[in-house]
């Protein structure tokens, strides 16, 4: 496994890290306590110690399997949470946003995580007028301040949309960005990446397989069952980009490499990128992620120096 720090908070983290939506059933399976110990059991002998999550995939439920599962070893891992939104249902979402919210959503996300603190706690997906209100700040502040949370991250929604909040880093203490970027999306090269460089914010790169579109297993025509998120989207957009990962793969893949980890290799050699943060549904999965650090370039302007 590769490491790189993490901007300005100067955490070390494995470049390939773990996505964990999946773990509170929106993706087409449940999942037991049992597969996710396997999973994480195999992350630990790879290498990988970034893990990325949110109260709201499931009301809790992927925190609470992640805590059961690194209780015993919390100190050898980068926890990276999220709040502003809550759990009611299947693709069913509220947005508790007062600085008294944040401040419960802390208190439970803690507690699913059996872990008196975060590293780092992230704004998920929030629009402006939410983002800029100072009471939210000041008590994300307080709570670095009394050791609940050591650094403080925004997830974008938008990379576009959301570069004023990108600029406001440092009022708003925030220390790295989260956002969309992948092969099929490369948005933030436009204008955000090259922000967060300037500015030493670390960068987690989500969805890098464009929601397993990368992975090269589908083709122009296929279909989700009614539990995954997948499911919901347009059928066009779906084959368009299906047609388009079959040309990448035809002209960009070399012969012979395994496309997901190219595609996640690919992310990770932009200068502004720390980690990747691929989901993963079985051990496999956790295996052949993990596998893409080879095709990494050692030199990069984050990469870690023991």
């Amino acid at each position: 496994m590769k490491y790189r720090r993490l901007g300005r908070t100067g955490l070390k983290v494995s470049v390939i890290g773990m996505g964990t939506w999946q773990f509170g059933g929106e993706w087409g399976k449940q999942f037991s306590q049992d597969e996710v110990d396997r999973m994480f059991a195999r992350a630990r002998e790879l290498g990988i110690n970034l893990i990325d999550t949110a109260e709201c995939y499931g009301d809790h439920t992927s925190e609470a399997f992640i805590g059961n599962t690194i209780r015993r070893d919390r100190q050898k891992w980068v926890v990276a949470t999220k709040f502003g939104h809550k759990f009611h249902g299947y693709m069913q979402r509220t947005e508790p946003r007062s600085p008294q919210d944040v401040l419960q959503q802390l208190e439970d996300s803690l507690r699913a995580l059996q872990t008196d603190y975060v590293d780092l706690y992230q704004f998920h997906s929030w629009g402006d007028k939410d983002f800029y209100n100072t009471g939210v700040w000041d008590v994300l502040a307080a709570q670095k301040r009394a050791g609940r949370i050591r650094h403080i991250g925004n997830s974008i929604s938008s990379s576009s949309a959301n570069l004023g909040q990108a600029e406001a880093c440092e009022r708003a203490g925030v220390e790295a960005i989260q956002l969309v970027y992948n092969r099929l999306d490369r948005t933030p090269e436009q204008r955000v990446l090259a922000l967060c460089r300037e500015k030493d914010l670390g960068v987690l790169a989500r969805v890098p397989l464009a929601s397993g579109y990368l992975t090269g297993k589908y083709k122009p025509g296929a279909t989700f069952p009614e539990d995954d998120v997948r499911h919901h989207q347009e059928q066009q957009k779906i084959d368009e980009r299906l047609k388009e990962v079959q040309r990448i793969a035809r002209e960009e893949v070399p012969p012979g490499q395994d496309m997901a980890q190219w595609a996640l290799a690919w992310c990770l050699r932009h200068e502004a990128v720390s980690a990747v943060i691929p989901g993963c549904k079985s051990v496999r999965q956790v295996e052949d992620n993990a596998k893409a650090t080879d095709l990494v370039p050692e030199e990069h302007p984050q990469a870690w120096r023991d």
